[in-house]
């Protein structure tokens, strides 16, 4: 029962609620109180719960004290024209030991993915990406990962795991169930050329900030996610000061909210979690206020979903066939229902990476094809296809 590792809102919390209007969003969701009990998670669509645990997080302790700012903030919007059930299942407290507290948040990510149930998880460090993707293990399929972060997190395999080393141990530990990692908004002056070239020789995608501040570039990297894993340092300092690693660069509060619609929209995804958060640096809650707003945005995404594939039949879609001259032609996909693209890649049926057959792609990816240039993210499919 996975309440047992959750505990439930604070009373001031619930208590500052009940001064708030009928119809703001913390009046519409069920929470998890110590009056109320327990949400019955029957018709649930997405989850929230808080994790409070720092001791592997670098040069950020604190982070994941203190989350009921954000609940404050994010019970007192107002919701949007929504009809998807949300609840708030508690805080995920800090075990004994870390692994007891990876324990218990591999086990609820787990038990909500079974249900078709989106968590949405505040942490904490962003360690606890790591653990939401061995809650994949389960599924026994491969998982794509997109990651906003100025830093690639890869440190050394054999280091402890932390929020700055746990890509290497998503990337080297078994069971080896990852397919893509993308990471958005990276800043070259935090990461080694050793490390850009280990990501590129993997064909795992990568945006410089520079790169990603042009949204429509970066909204395939979302469609093409199974989980998000935001880390708040991504955002500039003057924006999001609540985080002893922020940087004077980085993405604005409106450019991180449009981010967080990208992953809500996309079908495919279906874990979502903010990191790193840390209170004592945050200033009159203004963090807590921009993380509540990308979690609206989130959920706002979310019920907006319009099930491009792989949900419907490729008859709901405009087929566009770009002759190559010395390869086989490239076929490309537009929704009918999105106006989206996507970019096939014709493997055999029985291929494991099957779910992986359409790309996500942008209009500017088929036009530059009909001038006769390939797609990069064609080829990275395609390299680790074979």
């Amino acid at each position: 029962m996975i309440q047992d590792f959750l505990t439930p809102i604070k009373d001031s919390v619930v208590a500052y609620l009940a001064s708030q209007s009928s119809s703001c969003l913390g009046q519409n969701i069920q929470i998890n109180s110590i009056e109320e009990g327990f949400p019955d998670l029957e018709n649930v669509k997405i989850a929230i719960f808080a994790v409070n645990e720092d001791r592997n997080s670098q040069h950020n302790f604190g982070c994941g004290e203190d989350l009921h700012a954000i609940r404050t903030k994010l019970y007192q919007l107002f919701p949007g024209n929504w009809d998807t059930n949300i609840a708030d299942l508690g805080t995920v407290e800090k075990g004994d030991q870390v692994s007891d507290t990876y324990f218990a948040v591999k086990k609820i990510i787990a038990s909500l993915l079974k249900r078709n149930i989106i968590p949405i998880i505040i942490g904490g460090g962003q360690d606890i990406t790591y653990i939401n993707y061995r809650a994949y293990d389960t599924l026994e399929q491969s998982v794509n990962i997109t990651t906003v972060d100025s830093r690639f997190d890869l440190g050394n395999l054999e280091e402890e795991l932390t929020s700055q080393s746990y890509l290497s141990k998503i990337i080297m530990q078994e069971p080896n169930n990852l397919f893509n990692y993308c990471n958005v908004g990276y800043q070259t002056y935090f990461n080694s050329q050793e490390e850009i070239s280990l990501l590129d020789n993997l064909f795992f995608d990568t945006y410089r900030l520079g790169e990603a501040k042009v949204l429509e570039n970066i909204e395939p990297a979302f469609r093409n996610a199974d989980i998000v894993s935001i880390d708040i340092g991504a955002v500039r300092q003057s924006e999001a000061p609540a985080n002893n690693n922020s940087s004077p660069n980085g993405f604005y509060g409106e450019e991180i909210c449009a981010i967080s619609r990208y992953a809500g929209i996309s079908d495919k995804v279906s874990s979502f979690g903010i990191y790193e958060f840390n209170s004592k640096h945050d200033n009159n809650d203004q963090t807590a206020h921009l993380i509540a707003q990308m979690i609206w945005y989130f959920i706002e995404g979310v019920n907006f979903r319009v099930k491009d594939y792989p949900f419907s039949g490729k008859e709901n879609y405009q087929k566009f066939t770009v002759l190559l001259e010395d390869d086989e032609p490239l076929l490309f996909y537009k929704s009918n229902k999105s106006g989206r693209w996507w970019i096939e890649i014709n493997i055999l049926s029985n291929n494991k990476y099957k779910r992986h057959a359409l790309i996500p792609c942008t209009y500017k990816d088929y036009t530059d094809a009909t001038k006769q240039v390939i797609p990069e993210k064609w080829y990275k499919a395609m390299r680790k296809m074979v």
